[in-house]
């Protein structure tokens, strides 16, 4: 071994023990105290100590939904566990899908039975682990003429999905009438309707399900860190055992050392393998998909539609709050990954898309809210379009050690991170790591104070009381409650502290709530993945923002060049939401 070589090893060797002696002291530390700094936004510097200060059994690289399931399950099976994030937790795909945890009905039709038995399963405990976010969703499937289900097909195809997906009770498939598809929607095109199936599935904010997952995983000891960034990995004779990180806040750099690395980077992780020079084979297809925003004035759906466009693909039109949305687009993309666009081609073709099942609706691009637009990391396969292509998610082993997982839905996140840690597990158990528990994550509920099904809806009938009593439309109990579970209480207690208008002394105790136990860092990180306002609730931004960017300042104290990088920063986001573009952005390499 040349002298070099031996010296670097020696000072590798020199550090892990070190950082052996200072986690042998830390595991000591109470849990709570640990989610009390793990979570503070302004404990930021503390947590880059013990992030650089300690050693890991297993570091995930990617803070999605995917990524905070691992980091939850290694935690809870007693793995010393850290995540990071190059941006804000769900900044990605977990940010800007459909925002449903649904079986996939289309898979069915794809005879891909095992699929829908395991996300039909997932979507039950997901409703049993976060009933405030993971919502019943009674949904409308149209029988048209013409169309891609006949009544007899989606009858049995329903049937055994309901028989598959474990459903039971009311939530189990009806197939109804054309008088009573109508009456259940009346926006609905009487011309062409059939009939309907009405079945189940759930809506959720994908965001806070994932900042749920990362603040339980925090409970369990996992410490999970946004705007850090793998910049590329440390070897000791070709295996992998660090990662040179950079805070990205800060533009400080250092190294994590680590027994296992999983990357679960969504779209960003073939870039991850090509570090690790084992990107080959399988890769990764982007496919992108926008969604848009309207008033419910402007489209007053009564019920989710899961309905036919005319290339042959299905569509949602979902109604939330005081919105409805709609999409998804399905296509190839090849454009930049880090800023992801709406074009007024894609909102052309959603807009497009809604003739043939709802005519009476006249919608043109200026009365677009919002959008969303983001992009699937699916499994290439040769000869198949982006919308062909299976959502089954797969695992990369590479020879350095890397894991690397891809693919997949948001529904099931938590056996994606099952099968990642049994695989950690099993590598830990050959060097002598004893007593790693079995997955637990199916009993792990995701609020601190957990609510039932019926103390969701009871809670929302008690709030909406005093939400009128301050001044607030009762909407604002639905929101506080499918936002914050039983966290809405502390959130109006926040409230009476605030001399403004009723609407900016709410959002202002929101971020107070989010700065202290969500990890905030950035104003696109509240209003856009803590609150869901800059897609569902446009109008507040306008009425809050000089509020939130002030009580910013005071609470990191910002420099006024800070305030106005930060400012700015959030500007092109919005602008990003409420826009189109001519093109996308070009792809940055690599």
């Amino acid at each position: 071994m040349p002298e070099h070589q031996w010296i670097e090893k020696m000072k590798n060797i020199a550090k892990r023990a070190i950082l052996w002696f200072r986690d042998f002291s830390e595991r000591t530390h109470n849990s709570l105290l640990k989610f009390q700094i793990y979570m503070q936004s302004n404990k930021r510097s503390e947590n880059i100590q013990t992030l650089k200060n300690s050693e890991y059994d297993i570091l995930v690289i990617g803070g999605g939904a995917t990524g905070a399931g691992i980091a939850l399950d290694a935690a809870s099976r007693g793995l010393k566990t850290a995540l990071i994030e190059m941006q804000d937790f769900a900044s990605g795909t977990s940010s800007r899908s459909t925002k449903l945890i649904h079986g996939g009905l289309r898979y069915l039709k794809q005879m891909d039975f095992g699929l829908v038995r395991e996300t039909g399963t997932e979507r039950a405990i997901l409703h049993r682990l976060a009933p405030h976010l993971v919502l019943p969703e009674k949904m409308i499937l149209p029988l048209v003429e013409g169309g891609t289900y006949g009544k007899l097909a989606t009858s049995f195809g329903l049937k055994i999905y309901d028989i598959l997906a474990g459903v039971t009770g009311t939530d189990r498939r009806k197939m109804l009438s054309k008088e009573k598809t109508m009456h259940l929607e009346p926006l609905l095109n009487e011309k062409i309707l059939k009939g309907s199936g009405f079945y189940a599935e759930y809506r959720t904010d994908d965001a806070r399900l994932t900042i749920e997952l990362i603040k339980t995983a925090a409970r369990y000891g996992a410490l999970s860190l946004n705007y850090v960034k793998a910049v590329d990995f440390i070897y000791e004779e070709d295996r992998l055992i660090g990662v040179k990180c950079n805070d990205e806040l800060n533009d400080e750099s250092f190294s994590v050392y680590t027994k296992e690395v999983v990357a679960a980077g969504g779209p960003w992780v073939d870039r991850l393998r090509k570090k690790d020079k084992s990107l080959i084979g399988k890769r990764l297809r982007h496919s992108k998909g926008v969604h848009l925003v309207v008033p419910k004035e402007k489209f007053p759906l009564k019920h989710t539609v899961y309905f036919d466009v005319p290339d042959g693909r299905m569509m949602f039109a979902i109604p939330r709050g005081r919105v409805t949305y709609i999409g998804t687009s399905d296509t190839d993309y090849n454009g930049d990954l880090d800023r992801i666009v709406a074009t007024k081609e894609d909102l052309e073709y959603i807009l497009g898309s809604l003739a043939n099942t709802f005519p009476s609706i006249q919608l043109t691009i200026d009365d677009v809210i919002s959008n969303w637009a983001g992009v699937r990391p699916l499994i290439h396969e040769d000869g198949k379009s982006a919308s062909e292509l299976s959502r089954k998610d797969e695992i990369f082993e590479s020879k350095s050690g890397l894991i690397a997982i891809a693919g997949g839905k948001l529904t099931g996140y938590r056996k994606m991170a099952e099968r990642v840690v049994d695989k950690v597990s099993a590598r830990l158990a050959k060097i002598g790591k004893k007593d790693i528990k079995d997955c637990i994550t199916n009993d792990i509920a995701l609020t601190e104070d957990h609510l039932s099904r019926k103390e969701v809806e009871d809670l929302i009938e008690k709030l909406e009381s005093q939400v009128k009593a301050k001044g607030l439309d009762p909407y604002f109990a639905w929101y506080l409650v499918t936002n914050y579970g039983n966290a809405a209480n502390e959130i109006l207690d926040r409230f009476n502290k605030y001399n403004n208008p009723a609407e900016i002394a709410l959002t202002r105790a929101e971020l107070e709530y989010c700065l202290e136990n969500e990890m905030v860092n950035r104003i696109s990180d509240f209003y856009i993945r803590r609150t869901g306002k800059l897609f569902f609730e446009i109008g507040n931004i306008a009425l809050t923002k000089d509020y939130i960017v002030n009580d910013f300042v005071d609470y990191f104290n910002w420099t006024d060049a800070e305030k106005i990088k930060q400012v700015d920063a959030f500007d092109r986001e919005y602008q990003d939401a409420t826009t189109y573009y001519e093109k996308e952005f070009s792809k940055v390499k690599l």
